[in-house]
């Protein structure tokens, strides 16, 4: 059945759905929590980015800006990646935050002594409980969301939003700019 002509389709419905809820999930973290992000991510010698499945595609958007704002970052699980050490950053991104693979890099990562920052939509989750710094986003439930936001991507959808504004900050905190990512930027052969 076609909807009405004057009424909204699911795409628009889900569209502002998913735009009310980031930002309300966003509006409710402290900015005291963003400034301690961007601290740790600024002063230590490198940023290691950890999530599974579409958490770990945010993560990798958001290891990639790191770079390119003139930080070393790396994405745990490939070939090339460092070991962690103490003084670096670790971001961990889990919305249930129960995931086994999170929780044992989790575990490394204190074992290891460095600081952990844990995205999740669970605040009281194993691998929350493991955070030096813990941006937790909350999502109450509605009768909507099953339809309008599947799974996980209310939490996928803030984490994209939350990283990107870290990196405006990180941005402002460091003197650098559009043009300066830019020069860091990889060339497409």
């Amino acid at each position: 059945m076609e909807p009405a002509a004057d009424s909204p389709g699911t795409f628009a419905r889900a569209h502002a759905y998913v735009a009310r809820r980031v930002a309300e999930a966003l509006g409710e973290i402290p900015p005291a929590t963003i400034a301690r992000a961007v601290r740790l991510l600024t002063d230590s010698p490198a940023t290691f980015v950890y999530g599974a499945g579409r958490s770990g595609i945010i993560g990798r958007a958001f290891a990639m800006r790191l770079t390119q704002a003139g930080l070393r970052a790396y994405v745990i699980g490939e070939s090339v990646t460092p070991i962690v050490r103490k003084g670096d950053v670790v971001v961990i991104l889990s919305g249930a935050g129960e995931s086994y693979s999170s929780i044992q890099t989790a575990n490394i990562v204190r074992r290891e002594g460095a600081e952990l920052i844990v995205l999740t939509a669970r605040p009281g989750s194993k691998i929350a409980h493991a955070a030096s710094l813990l941006v937790p986003f909350r999502f109450p439930e509605d009768e909507e969301r099953p339809l309008l936001a599947p799974l996980g991507t209310l939490f996928e959808a803030s984490a994209l939003a939350l990283t990107d504004a870290l990196i405006a900050e990180i941005l402002r905190s460091r003197g650098e700019s559009e043009e300066s990512m830019r020069q860091r930027h990889a060339i497409m052969v």
